[in-house]
């Protein structure tokens, strides 16, 4: 499977996370967050660095997950039923912590909280398993000028 994540150029030659606090990690878990798209990879960078802006020099990064390697899967019917807003990540931070201590698989697949029935893939970078996922290129990315974000909009 390939996944896929845009990051500033600086970050792009190499899988690595930051350990900064989002939907699905708390502040000091690792863990490098991806998309089954480009375009939602797009839009997760659009909602997400509103206040960064959209004018830095830009990467996609292609990666290649092993079709071998287990996926566990955070399905929508396992969530609260209003999971998606901001308000609930305490819940899908949980979640998530549970699946990096458990150490049971290297990915793990959540509903994209953007465009429902998509999804979005997390990569365990402590996870014996996460050896064997791939950085296979990455691509110069521009974020087209019509896209506005943040609240000037």
């Amino acid at each position: 499977m390939i996944v896929y994540r845009i990051t500033k150029a600086v970050y792009a030659s190499q899988l690595v996370a930051s350990g900064g606090a989002a939907r699905w990690n708390g502040r000091g878990q690792f863990v490098i967050y991806t998309a089954a798209t480009r375009a939602l990879a797009c839009l997760e960078n659009v909602v997400h660095r509103s206040g960064e802006g959209l004018h830095d020099v830009f990467r996609v990064m292609v990666i290649d997950v092993p079709d071998e390697l287990t996926i566990e899967t955070i399905a929508v019917s396992d969530l609260p039923a209003d999971w998606s807003d901001f308000r609930q990540y305490d819940a899908c931070q949980r979640m998530g912590a549970d699946w990096l201590r458990s150490g049971r698989t290297a990915v793990l697949q959540v509903p994209s909280a953007i465009i429902p029935h998509e999804s979005n893939y997390l990569l365990h970078p402590g996870h014996p398993a996460f050896s064997r996922i791939r950085l296979l290129h990455t691509e110069p990315f521009l974020f087209d000028p019509r896209i506005k974000a943040g609240p000037d909009v």
